[in-house]
């Protein structure tokens, strides 16, 4: 399918490198026909390589600390701008827990490290609707989509207090997602994504051991990160106008799999 997003504007947060979900939606947005602006962290873009995918996308890059109301404030006024309208979709990709990244165990955490996961990872994303509610700056009919995991409802030890982060960004999706449908038919979904080997996903102790796990697991074996990223494309699109207030699964079945015969072999 061809132009499945001609004409529509968006704004992609968190792609930082060629093998994040983020990037590859940015790339099949550009090929589908949107124009789009770039966002990340002031300091994930100096340790990404985002200026690349934008000379690709031909997009603009706004800087924008996705916890700051104010930041977000300005990413909404100078995308309008730059795009030259409202806004039909935004992809949320944005995830961190510096609990995980100093391997700090489930029942030690630091509190204050845990706040600044749940911020980051799940508040972000009701900031920055709560801000594009007020602005206006979402389009009828348009689209938000934030990735997430199973791990929101399945306990996965490694995942430690990201778990409760995933937990409160769905109950956003669903929370906002009324809201801002009764307001102006903007509908707003999570996509529950199969592990990925991304930079986020490989930072994660264990995480190589349990890729290949869920891959037996799954009926066609784990979505790959730009398999996510044309499922994103679909929800972005208007033949998906009804759904929203969902969290949806692209794990290959995963989800619903209780145990698989490969597993079972493995295991006897």
């Amino acid at each position: 399918m061809n132009d499945l997003l001609k004409g529509k504007r968006g704004i992609i947060t968190g792609a930082l490198d060629e093998n994040s979900i983020a990037w590859k939606v940015a790339l099949k947005a550009h090929e589908q026909g949107a124009k789009i602006v770039l966002t990340n962290a002031p300091i994930a873009m100096r340790l990404g390589t985002i200026k690349q995918l934008a000379e690709k996308t031909q997009s603009e890059i706004i800087p924008a600390d996705a916890s700051s109301v104010e930041e977000i404030t300005n990413l909404f006024t100078k995308s309008q701008e730059a795009l030259g309208g409202k806004i039909d979709f935004i992809l949320h990709s944005i995830g961190m827990s510096p609990n995980i990244r100093k391997n700090i165990h489930y029942t030690e955490l630091n509190y204050d490290y845990y706040m600044k996961s749940v911020d980051i990872s799940a508040l972000s994303l009701h900031k920055m609707l709560s801000v594009a509610y007020k602005m206006d700056a979402i389009s009828q009919w348009g689209s938000v989509v934030a990735l997430s995991y199973i791990g929101a409802q399945r306990v996965y030890p490694f995942y430690t207090d990201m778990s409760e982060a995933k937990a409160m960004l769905e109950s956003i999706v669903r929370n906002f997602g009324y809201h801002y449908g009764k307001k102006n038919k903007v509908r707003v979904n999570s996509v529950s994504q199969s592990p990925t080997k991304t930079s986020a996903g490989n930072g994660i102790k264990g995480f190589a051991e349990f890729f290949d796990l869920a891959d037996m697991q799954s009926a066609l074996g784990n979505a790959t990160a730009e398999q996510c990223a044309e499922y994103c494309l679909t929800l972005f699109s208007d033949y998906t106008k009804m759904v929203t207030m969902q969290n949806l699964f692209h794990d290959g079945g995963y989800s619903t799999t209780g145990v698989s015969m490969e597993m079972m072999d493995k295991l006897g």
